[in-house]
């Protein structure tokens, strides 16, 4: 390819490695890099994994790990072809890529989690394949076939195993992205596509010693609209609200909860999660209509709280139901389970039921124990890769 054509992302990226290198002396230490074959990455995963991080101080933020996957779909095709390992590195992109220009581009997350047995599982990763696809249709881009996907998760946890946290103190986050990486100057869709997934060992998504959330009412910024990609993970949902959270975030909240955009009177969701609330023996939460994100850990609490035999209702909630809840949590796979300490709106602040002996807890429990295999999985949720 001509340097004409291409245009190498490393001058953009300096600051950038020079972060990343500090990250790696502060809480790791790893073997020189070199070129190596997927069944040299297996066997590098044997290597002791105490060694490598201060597991009882890891944040969610990013670790560089060994090896991320690559899969291409070609101009002219249709399908992605048979993807790789790969060392993790920076990538090249042309400065005219749809993903650049336009945003044509779509993101996942799943964790791989250490059981007491050593084994390591993942959580229903064919859901994240099939959100990718419902994400792909809308944005007009070819996507991964689920065995294809689920294949590329496997392969990266497996490569990267030596980096999944030890039993209890954290998990090995995988990020898929499916990105438009051909060159289109006019506003159409990328004529070729790229599929990538890195992975990064991370603590918490929110300080666990912090305790639960607590939330602000964003009621001038809108996080979706009606029609728009609200539903699937576009990666253009996210920074339009920067500036919200930002906000929320100096006046000492952990996030703010947005208002539907339609009437500005209903909730939505938070930032990267979604929210239920509890009255009596009701659980609600927002329904699936185009802006709530389908979350897969959303949809996993909503089987297992009728397992115990909670009333759940998927239904517009009011604000003001949610100011008058005895109960409210998050769910999320960057959180799992986060009991929700205090909403505030308009100065008014209101306190909600946390810890020992409430729902939420009730149910993070039962979810973290089936996905690290310390509760019996009869839903066949988990894939075991080792």
């Amino acid at each position: 390819m001509s340097r004409g054509k291409i245009c190498s992302l490393e001058w953009m990226n300096r600051p950038l490695r020079r972060s990343v290198l500090a990250i790696k002396l502060r809480h790791c230490s790893r073997n020189a890099r070199g070129v190596q074959t997927a069944s040299d990455a297996s066997i590098n995963g044997d290597q002791e994994e105490h060694d490598l991080c201060n597991w009882d101080e890891l944040k969610f933020s990013f670790i560089p790990t060994d090896y991320m996957y690559v899969m291409k779909c070609s101009s002219g095709e249709s399908a992605f072809s048979q993807g790789h390992l790969t060392r993790y590195g920076n990538v090249e992109l042309s400065p005219s890529s749809g993903v650049l220009n336009y945003g044509q581009g779509l993101l996942e997350g799943l964790k791989a989690y250490r059981g007491d047995d050593n084994r390591i599982r993942l959580f229903r990763p064919e859901q994240n394949a099939l959100r990718m696809q419902m994400g792909a249709e809308r944005m007009c881009m070819p996507s991964p076939t689920t065995e294809q996907f689920v294949s590329s998760i496997k392969q990266t946890a497996l490569a990267n195993k030596r980096w999944v946290p030890p039993p209890g103190k954290g998990s090995l986050y995988i990020r898929p992205l499916l990105l438009g990486t051909g060159s289109i100057l006019g506003v159409a869709p990328s004529p070729e596509y790229s599929f990538l997934a890195y992975a990064s060992p991370v603590g918490n998504y929110f300080n666990v010693s912090l305790g639960p959330m607590h939330f602000s009412v964003e009621d001038k910024v809108y996080r979706a609209i009606p029609g728009g990609t609200g539903g699937i993970k576009s990666i253009t949902n996210y920074s339009p609200i920067y500036k919200a959270i930002t906000q929320a975030k100096a006046k000492g909240f952990t996030d703010a909860i947005f208002l539907d955009s339609a009437t500005g009177k209903n909730i939505e969701e938070a930032t990267a999660c979604n929210i239920f609330v509890m009255k009596g023996n009701v659980i609600s939460t927002p329904p699936i209509a185009g802006t709530i994100l389908p979350g897969i850990t959303r949809k996993s609490i909503i089987e297992v709280a009728s397992w115990f035999g909670y009333q759940i209702e998927e239904r517009a909630i009011p604000l003001e139901e949610l100011i008058n809840a005895d109960e409210a949590f998050c769910t999320g796979t960057a959180i799992a389970i986060k009991p929700v300490g205090s909403v505030t709106y308009q100065g008014q602040r209101v306190e909600y039921k946390t810890g020992e002996g409430t729902v939420s807890e009730k149910l993070r429990r039962t979810l973290t124990g089936i996905q690290t295999g310390r509760i019996e999985d009869t839903m066949g949720w988990v894939v075991e890769i080792e």
